[in-house]
């Protein structure tokens, strides 16, 4: 593919890369492995997850796409970009007057349609009258993310509850006590599931005369998140053979989110 990305303002600012790049150098520059700027491989790997293309469209003013394919898999299995979410996360709550781990966190789910690539795999989510995958994922009260995972369409929400709080407490190092959720994690089994790793769940129920749209305390955070998510072409619908791997593409594009938005406080400080 012989296309230029110059229509696509995906590249990493500066301000972006002094916050990215330390996590990211896995080799010294001077490495002999390294052939390709890692400034530029990131640019590639936010291309695919911006644009939605797939990996061979790669256009020739980036590095080749084997080569991004290769380093991102390599971040992704040394955990760069979930520690940079950790960090991220933290600082812009710092930003915010929070504490840097939050005491809340809000539970919810999205279903993807499924595409040739993922539909071995794909489940039928009745409700939401798809085939395809669910993420499951946790937000915090500001909608940075927590934790997430990927499932068919037919898994229950509420059988994913002790999976995501632990997950969670994992990552704030047990510092939340409260998770919102909606009426469908309703029962003891998830609210049992969640106190086991020491959390409470507060289902945010709608009104009873409810007309038109509604929007609910807290509930909407998680919401904005997951159209925050959308934003990323790549994520519109599950286009991946593997569900870590659509897991992992969704924290990429989260630590692109917050990674503008950290850049933005360090650039007006």
């Amino acid at each position: 593919m012989t296309s230029s990305r110059s229509a696509y303002p995906s590249d990493v600012s500066d301000e972006e890369w002094a916050l990215v790049a330390p996590y990211l150098t896995l080799l010294r520059e001077d490495a002999g492995q390294r052939e390709y700027s890692l400034r530029e491989v990131f640019n590639g790997l936010r291309y695919v997850v911006k644009t939605g293309a797939p990996w061979r469209w790669m256009p020739n003013d980036l590095p080749p796409w084997e080569a991004v394919y290769q380093q991102a898999q390599r971040w992704l299995a040394a955990g760069c970009f979930d520690q940079l979410a950790d960090d991220l996360r933290a600082l812009l709550r710092l930003a915010s007057g929070r504490n840097p781990e939050p005491s809340a966190a809000i539970l919810d789910s999205r279903t993807l349609r499924s595409t040739p690539e993922s539909g071995e795999r794909a489940g039928y989510d009745g409700a939401k009258r798809k085939k395809g995958s669910k993420v499951h994922l946790a937000v915090d009260t500001l909608g940075h993310l927590l934790a997430l995972h990927v499932t068919p369409a037919d898994a229950d929400d509420r059988a994913q509850v002790g999976r995501l709080a632990e997950a969670v407490q994992a990552a704030t190092g047990d510092s939340v006590d409260l998770a919102y959720v909606d009426q469908g994690y309703t029962g003891e089994k998830p609210a049992k599931a969640a106190r086991q790793h020491g959390i409470e769940l507060e289902v945010v129920k709608l009104p009873d005369a409810k007309r038109g749209f509604v929007l609910l305390p807290r509930r909407w955070v998680v919401e904005r998140s997951f159209a925050w998510a959308t934003r990323f072409r790549r994520l519109v619908k599950d286009y991946e053979r593997y569900p870590s791997t659509l897991a992992d593409l969704h924290i990429v594009a989260f630590v692109c989110l917050m990674l503008k938005q950290a850049a933005q406080l360090t650039g007006s400080s």
